[in-house]
């Protein structure tokens, strides 16, 4: 099958690997219709993680089931799944929390699951899917997706999960002000996430035009193209001369922390869930001080899934507009390219 491989900063392929098999008999093999490129891949590509040797990337994918073990009872061969960003057993006591992403048997796709077996990229033609029952989550009812349906579907994998998990952490609700620090997709998927829980002023932070007029679409009441104190005092500005109750921080980087920080009123609450890139670091006093609440982290996509596909299914939300590209598997290098020179907000890609 054809595989995505990143090899270094910049050098991505895609190449010939051995088509997935079952191992376990709890594992399941998912022919892939739809992958991405996630931003959080940029940080590989751009060097900012080191790549030790050739690896499969990739982490969000849906498909078909092609083949399940013996003991997969939830899943059957023909289902159409999604695949959340890490794989979770649904039986250890971090899932049963809701908690999946710190599962006692985790393992990320890309890597190896913990008897040491290689799991491929959802970037790729298909993938072997351990602890199938605890991972996978079929979408009833659906067998063929069109292309609109198929993108909504595949941000459930991450980026709308962890939008959404931004604005839950944040303590968005009916009447919330809210400011949203990020417009790539996650960003974007906040901007939405804190339109579904009822906040009344959603203030994106972007400095482009395509991405700011996604944002409006989404929810967003107002966009701030300003930074640093600047952008601080627009917010104050556009809320009356307070700060926002809720800020939701998408970015990871200790500029986009600081920013957020700074975005939140005196006792109001950030949710965090940018991959941690350039050392952002909380300042104890600043919280002290302020009474600000801060939660966050990976999002649980397969805990959000559930309430989240209801809507994508009634057509409530349409969080696959965020796809603004789409190229077929073999163009994942021109993929990856455009999301990092910001000539595309989020690429899918067709195997």
């Amino acid at each position: 099958m054809r595989a995505t491989i990143i090899h270094g900063p910049g050098d991505i392929r895609v190449e010939d690997r051995d088509y997935p098999t079952i191992i376990r008999s709890t594992d399941a093999v998912v022919r892939v219709t739809a992958s991405c490129v996630c931003g959080s891949d940029l940080w590989p590509y751009r060097g900012v993680r080191p790549t030790k040797e050739p690896k499969a990337i990739g982490h969000e994918f849906v498909g078909v089931v092609e083949s399940v073990g013996d003991d997969v009872r939830d899943l059957a061969v023909g289902d159409f799944v999604i695949a959340p960003f890490v794989d979770s057993c649904g039986t250890c006591p971090q899932c049963l929390n809701g908690v999946t992403v710190a599962c006692d048997h985790l393992a990320g796709w890309g890597s190896t699951d913990e008897h040491g077996d290689f799991l491929q990229g959802g970037q790729g033609e298909a993938v072997r899917v351990p602890q199938a029952d605890g991972t996978l989550r079929r979408v009833d009812g659906v067998t063929e997706p069109d292309a609109a349906l198929t993108a909504s579907l595949l941000t459930l994998s991450d980026v709308m999960s962890t939008g959404h998990h931004a604005a839950v952490s944040a303590n968005v609700g009916p009447g919330s002000t809210v400011v949203v620090v990020g417009d790539g997709a996650v960003g974007l998927c906040g901007v939405l996430a804190a339109k579904r829980l009822g906040a009344e002023r959603i203030i994106a932070m972007s400095r482009h035009a395509d991405r700011q007029a996604l944002a409006r679409e989404f929810g967003a009441t107002d966009i701030v193209a300003e930074r640093g104190d600047e952008g601080v005092a627009k917010v104050r500005e556009l809320l009356g001369g307070v700060l926002a109750d809720s800020v939701l921080e998408c970015v990871g980087t200790k500029e986009s922390m600081d920013q957020a920080l700074r975005s939140t009123r005196p006792g109001g609450h950030l949710g965090f869930v940018g991959v941690p890139a350039g050392g952002p670091e909380l300042p104890i006093g600043v919280l002290f001080a302020k009474n600000i609440t801060v939660g966050g982290g990976m999002a649980p996509a397969h805990t959000y899934i559930p309430e989240l596909l209801k809507d994508v299914l009634a057509g409530t939300i349409n969080p696959g507009r965020v796809f603004d590209v789409e190229m077929p598997l073999e163009d994942a290098a021109e993929a990856y390219r455009a999301m990092d020179e910001r000539r595309a907000i989020k690429v899918l890609l067709k195997p």
